[in-house]
């Protein structure tokens, strides 16, 4: 939630073409994307990783 408001915040800055936008709109497009790369990899790439980093713990079986 964070994010997408952060990013949707930075949406007017990237469409300016105000004077001064020659500045502001490279550094929001950056913004922007930096925002969507690092949701993506908190929530694809990370869990799906984890595992390869984390020895499996061994549940103790249970016997009759």
């Amino acid at each position: 939630m964070t994010a997408l408001v952060a990013g949707l915040g930075f949406i007017p800055m990237a469409i300016s073409h105000t004077p001064g936008a020659e500045i502001q709109r490279p550094l929001a497009t950056v913004v922007i994307g930096g925002i969507i790369t690092s949701t993506l990899l908190n929530t694809l790439v990370i869990p799906a990783i984890y595992p390869w980093f984390v020895p499996s713990i061994s549940r103790p079986r249970l016997t009759d």
